[in-house]
């Protein structure tokens, strides 16, 4: 348990002890919330439950506040409780609790703010899902970063998660690729290239086209029919592309369980069964020659067709038959991350999931929002057909795994980005990247000197009032309230959460740097604060590895 659940047991055990000592009522109490005050000369954690209970018990919220505060001032976590207008208890973390919770962090080491859970839930993230028609774009890189630090923060919290990407290598828009790389093939054999308006025009088709004529000419010419050709030009079109994904996503500490084939779900007449099984459950109907499903009555405007009047499925189908295949591998929760262009799609697959049985609250669609990449402060237009588009990989190339990572990770997912190139490939303490991996180097480096000084350095763990600073203190609240920010940041599915906490705790150690010279000739403080500084660097060093961004020794 977290401090902040251990404050919360306090508090739900001080109610109980209020009532057994008949100095509080026997009533149906509301849960017990423990919230961070805005100022903190409020306290460090502040309970409203004198206030929401005052109704009940007919009982000013004051006197209900005081009654518990003597109750939960009993503990030896707690330094003081102030009963605050109209009826807050907030409550103030002693300082050896504070000192003892730095040694959980040296002893702990990485494993300091990870948990484990008697009952981990099994968790599919599918995310990315590129199409394989090209080069994976910014937006790609950005639901890749976002999606494997989730992954991340939910190991950390004790769940098994399984990362996913879905390829979509079925339907028109591959047809067309392969259309696209054979009027290459031709070109390339001196014929006339005529790829049609709606084809692939970007030079990377041509790569496509000299691969394929390279390796797989002769099959190509076994061929009899067009058909037959667009068809093998797609599929090894498509190969090709998601063996350069799967790279680039490596290179990104992107490392998925599963890379799920569309085609394999109408090859294995899964799309057909889970109309069968949609159709049982009469959420289907038939109108002008059309199969609809009636997602109407799930919140959706319209309902919508998932059989075409010619027979073939639609895509919604396809994806219904891929949750369902996801459902029948017995995930506890799954969680799409989609970009900003499906906006519209969530409630018709919403709609879906439920009527395959699966309960809606354990189905969640995340939208990272748009990104835009900006060059001398010029956006970059992106269009895959068209061939004008910045990619992952020249952006890994440009600015490193590191930045990148953070900066897609850096603002909430709600929000638009503007991913400025020039601050990014900045060696600054503008650069937010930059500054928190400076402050872990920093630290490090306090120990190359004392290495060098001859300093034995052991942790200090006898308590002593040598970090009783406001710096030091300041530090030793963030490193006590870490273990928070993981599991509310998992739970919130918000990874930009994890930046914030990084920076707040880099700005703290600079200022504590600046005002405290660590090491002094006085062995006993400067193990002190070497103990301090070594507990800052573990939790610097385990939520930059949440986000995926390295931890640097020099700079």
């Amino acid at each position: 348990m977290n401090t902040k659940e251990i404050i919360q047991d306090l508090v739900s055990g001080s109610i109980d002890a209020a009532v057994k000592d008949g100095r509080l009522p026997s009533a149906s109490y509301p849960v017990v919330k423990i919230e961070y005050p805005k100022d903190p000369a409020f306290g460090d954690y502040s309970c409203p439950v004198a206030l929401e209970s005052a109704r009940v018990l007919k009982r000013s919220p004051l006197d209900i506040g005081s009654v518990l505060g003597e109750y939960i001032e009993k503990n030896d976590i707690i330094d003081r409780v102030e009963i605050a207008k109209p009826g807050f208890i907030n409550m103030f973390i002693s300082y050896d609790y504070l000192f003892s919770n730095l040694l959980t962090v040296i002893d702990q080491g990485k494993m300091y703010g990870t948990r484990t859970s008697d009952n981990p839930r099994k968790i599919n993230i599918e995310f990315v899902s590129a199409n394989p028609t090209g080069p994976m774009n910014i937006v790609s890189a950005r639901a890749a970063a976002i999606g494997d630090t989730l992954a991340n923060l939910l190991e950390a919290t004790g769940d098994h998660v399984d990362r996913e990407f879905y390829i979509n290598d079925y339907g028109n828009q591959v047809a067309m690729l392969g259309r696209s790389v054979l009027e290459r093939i031709k070109e390339l054999h001196g014929g006339e290239c005529s790829i049609p308006e709606d084809g692939y025009h970007g030079e990377y088709v041509r790569d496509i086209a000299e691969y394929i004529d390279s390796e797989f000419s002769g099959d190509l010419e076994s061929l009899d029919s067009e058909e037959e050709r667009i068809d093998f030009a797609s599929r090894m079109a498509v190969e090709y592309n998601v063996s350069r994904q799967k790279k680039d996503l490596e290179d990104f500490n992107v490392n998925f369980r599963t890379w799920f084939s569309e085609r394999t779900l109408h090859e294995n007449g899964d799309v057909e069964k889970t109309f069968e099984f949609l159709d049982k459950q009469d959420v289907v109907y038939e109108q002008e020659g059309k199969r609809f499903f009636r997602s109407t009555d799930y919140s959706d405007d319209k309902d919508r067709v998932i059989i075409r009047d010619d027979g073939r499925p639609t895509y919604l189908l396809a994806d219904i038959a891929y949750h369902m295949n996801k459902i029948n591998r017995g995930y506890d929760e799954l969680i799409d991350i989609w970009g900003p262009d499906h906006h519209g799609y969530i409630a018709r697959l919403t709609g879906a999931v439920r009527a395959l049985g699966y309960p809606e609250d354990h189905f969640r669609i995340i939208i990272a929002q748009q990104v835009n990449l900006l060059m001398e402060g010029e956006t970059v237009k992106m269009s895959k057909r068209l061939g004008r588009f910045s990619t992952m990989r020249e952006l890994i190339d440009e600015i490193g795994v590191d930045v990148a990572r953070y900066f897609f990770i850096m603002r909430s997912l709600d929000s638009h980005l503007d991913f400025d190139l020039s601050l990014a490939k900045k060696e600054s303490s503008e650069n937010p990247v930059f500054y928190l991996q400076y402050a872990h180097a920093r630290i490090c480096s306090i120990f190359t000197e004392a290495a060098k000084r001859g300093y034995s350095y052991e942790p200090v763990r006898d308590i002593n009032r040598e970090l009783d600073s406001p710096e030091a203190i300041t530090l030793l609240k963030l490193l006590l309230k870490y273990p928070e920010d993981v599991a509310e940041t998992a739970g919130a599915l918000e990874p930009h959460r994890i930046t914030t906490f990084l920076m707040r705790l880099a700005q703290s150690f600079h200022r504590f740097y600046t005002e405290h010279r660590v090491l002094t000739e006085d062995t006993d403080r400067a193990f002190t604060l070497m103990t301090l500084a070594d507990a800052v660097r573990t939790v610097m060093k385990n939520g930059l590895n949440l986000i995926g961004v390295t931890a640097p020794e020099r700079m």
